[in-house]
């Protein structure tokens, strides 16, 4: 397998540059995802890495080696596209081999490969069929076993489950983690799902008009995010942004909470996510509200709530799937101190202990 370092990648189409200084470095057997919303250059991104898209400026290494101007089949990568792209005369053992065939390899080599890529995905039963016979699952395991038995160094994931229904997208989901554990292979994903992200990556990559927003660990970014983009982007439902009014060392929430013996500043936000927000009466060192119950979108185990406070903000508060409320009902609700994330008036993340005027 393979280290990939992108050292200030750029891409222009014309006069439009969509890839803005990328800096990122990939290590041997990490799955990376690429997440962010449409537009912002992620898939961009992963064609320039594949050779399919050609570098403006900045340099592409693999293994140490600058691969900027190598042809794509030179690169040792393999990609996987969000259409299966299958040959629909072809067979599934056809299909996975037709690289294999290109390359010349003996007839033997290439059916033995096949069938070592068809086990590890389940698909030995299928190998005689084609593309017209399978399911959309089949049919991307199929897409998915072409580029295993090419052994790259690396493999690229173009939003392969997009075109899967809800259900058959989370048994891939488990089906591509199962895979990483196995080959012991370096992957790059790209989705704007962030759920498939905070779910599959041992790091994620936040891109956003093709710049690079945070990098990190799955819960680093959750519990840490470094400007209010990223804090909205991962996690579901989004996190609640309210905007806080300085005065007297404190800072004033919405709703008339109050949170004391902070240094204030013109243009902070509060943000506090819905799973971290509870019913009932505030506890010692908490923030409390009072709302009314606007709408409830119950999910099975658990329920969102949007609660309007008497300002009209409006709150997202995710709680039991047992909840019996009702569309007007007052709600009290509070906060752990230790749960909320503070911002500037930049949109950047505020150390709320730098913020301190006091002891808590």
């Amino acid at each position: 397998m393979a280290d990939l370092e992108l050292k200030g990648l750029r891409k222009s189409f014309g006069g439009l540059e969509v890839i803005k200084g990328v800096d990122l470095t990939v290590r041997d057997r990490e799955f990376v995802v690429f997440v962010g919303p449409s537009g912002c250059g992620k898939s961009t991104l992963l064609r320039m890495i594949a050779g399919l898209e050609p570098i403006s400026s900045g340099n592409l290494l693999i293994d140490g080696q600058r691969e900027n101007d190598s042809e794509p089949m030179d690169r040792g990568l393999a990609m996987v596209f969000q259409s299966y792209a299958l040959y629909p005369h072809m067979t599934v053992e056809e299909n996975m081999g037709f690289a294999l065939r290109v390359a010349k390899l003996p007839k033997e080599d290439r059916a033995r490969m096949v069938r070592e890529a068809a086990e590890v995905l389940e698909l030995g039963h299928l190998l005689s069929r084609r593309p017209r016979e399978l399911s959309g699952g089949q049919r991307q395991r199929v897409a998915i076993g072409r580029a295993i038995v090419r052994n790259p160094k690396i493999f690229l994931f173009d939003e392969p489950l997009s075109n899967l229904d809800a259900a058959l997208r989370v048994n891939m989901r488990l089906e591509l983690m199962r895979l990483h554990q196995r080959l012991q292979a370096t992957m790059i994903y790209v989705t704007h799902d962030q759920t498939e992200a905070m779910t599959m990556a041992d790091k994620i990559v936040v891109l956003r008009d093709g710049r690079i927003e945070q990098v990190g660990a799955p819960m680093d970014l959750y519990n840490r995010p470094a400007n209010m983009f990223v804090a909205g982007f991962i996690g579901a439902p989004k996190m609640n942004f309210l905007p806080l009014q300085a005065g007297s060392g404190a800072l004033r929430l919405p709703g008339g909470s109050v949170l004391p013996g902070m240094q204030a500043a013109e243009g902070m936000v509060l943000g506090l996510r819905p799973e971290h927000i509870a019913l009932g009466p505030a506890r010692p060192g908490g923030l409390a509200w009072s709302g009314t119950l606007r709408l409830i979108e119950r999910l099975g185990g658990l329920s969102n709530l949007h609660v309007d406070l008497p300002d009209g903000t409006g709150l997202v508060v995710q709680t039991d799937g047992g909840f019996d409320g009702r569309p007007g009902d007052a709600l009290d609700l509070w906060a752990d101190r230790a749960r909320l994330h503070l911002f500037d008036s930049a949109e950047q993340r505020v150390d709320l202990e730098a913020r301190r005027t006091e002891p808590a």
